[in-house]
């Protein structure tokens, strides 16, 4: 059982996941591990890593159990700290979990006003729609100002896109440095590359860091004939739903100089990204957002221009992509 402490107040927090994961505290999720005396201005929390294993952001408060509140006495009933939410204000915390299994969170929480007051407890990045509750707690049910309450959510995978870091695929030989080409026109049954179509006319290829620039990991495609090379994979979505679709752009260090230009489609939106490339290694990050039409979206990259590599050897190469992701987006609920 997850389970946390909020003085909205929380006080502590603990997670339960079926199926023989250990309940038990998140890390410092009793609160008692806190600021250093430098990233407090008395009790406000000035750094947003300050607790150590939380991320906060708005107003919050590190509060010690016999604080005065005016006339009122903060009690913290388990422990001796707690954190206060101000309007607006967030902590969070990554946590590993498997997918598709069942967690539970608990928490306790108090609050220190009259007013109508409520906790947004939410999981994210999430693939549901249902993975965020409101808990109202303007009502009190224990005798010490203190409740302690349970939301459960189904742990599902950060990245819908399959293989959107390219790290499975084809086995490079170690003594080569031309990487390996995937042939055209192979379907996701038959491809090297798990969860991609090469849904082109021409190659792409397959790189590796230890001869190549890769933006992230060990392994990233190259697309090597303008927009005779392109990649594809048709994944589920909610019509309707709004999706961010994020990936790096860059050049895998092989002498591919000049401007680039990566066209990037996720249902019926396209996005052009520009990319200079010296040639020497080097990435940028870009987004795209479209809202769903339709169960399954098909997600395509290719190259806008043919480039030739810049050592007169007359081999075609083209801008790096690597580290693809596609989330849900609600942007009530983000940062």
């Amino acid at each position: 059982m997850l389970r946390m402490k909020v003085v909205l107040v929380l006080l502590c927090a603990t997670y339960h996941g079926a199926l023989s994961i250990t309940d038990g505290l998140l890390p410092n999720g009793n609160f008692e591990e806190g600021p250093k005396p430098s990233q407090l201005n008395g009790t406000e929390v000035m750094d947003r890593n300050a607790i150590p294993n939380w991320e906060s952001s708005g107003f919050v408060e590190y509060i010690k159990s016999g604080t005065k509140q005016g006339d009122m006495l903060l009690v913290v009933p388990e422990g001796k700290f707690a954190v206060r939410l101000g309007n607006d204000a967030s902590i969070k915390q990554k946590v590993r979990v498997a997918n598709g299994m069942f967690y539970s969170l608990t928490l306790s929480a108090g609050r220190t006003c009259g007013q109508e007051e409520k906790l947004n407890v939410s999981v994210w990045p999430s693939t549901e729609a249902k993975d965020w509750g409101m808990l109202p707690i303007q009502t009190m049910y224990s005798s010490d100002g203190w409740d302690s309450y349970s939301w459960g959510f189904l742990a599902e995978a950060m990245n819908m896109l399959k293989n959107g870091n390219f790290e499975e695929g084809p086995y490079v030989f170690p003594n080569t440095s031309s990487g390996v080409l995937i042939p055209p026109n192979i379907e996701d049954d038959h491809s090297p590359l798990p969860g991609w179509i090469i849904e082109s006319l021409k190659a792409v290829k397959y790189i590796d860091s230890d001869h190549f620039s890769v933006p992230v990991g060990r392994r990233a495609i190259e697309l090597i004939a303008g927009k005779e090379s392109a990649i594809a994979q048709v994944v589920r979505t909610k019509p309707g739903k709004l999706y961010s679709l994020t990936f790096a752009v860059g050049d895998a260090s092989n002498s591919c100089e000049g401007s680039m230009v990566v066209e990037s489609f996720s249902g019926n939106v396209t996005a052009h990204i520009p990319y200079e490339s010296k040639g020497k290694g080097g990435f940028k990050r870009a987004e795209l957002q479209f809202t769903a039409v339709s169960p399954r979206t098909r997600v395509r990259f290719l190259s806008s221009f043919y480039t030739m590599k810049n050592d007169n050897s007359g081999s075609l190469c083209g801008p790096v992509i690597d580290d693809v992701k596609l989330l849900g987006v609600r942007n009530s609920l983000r940062g």
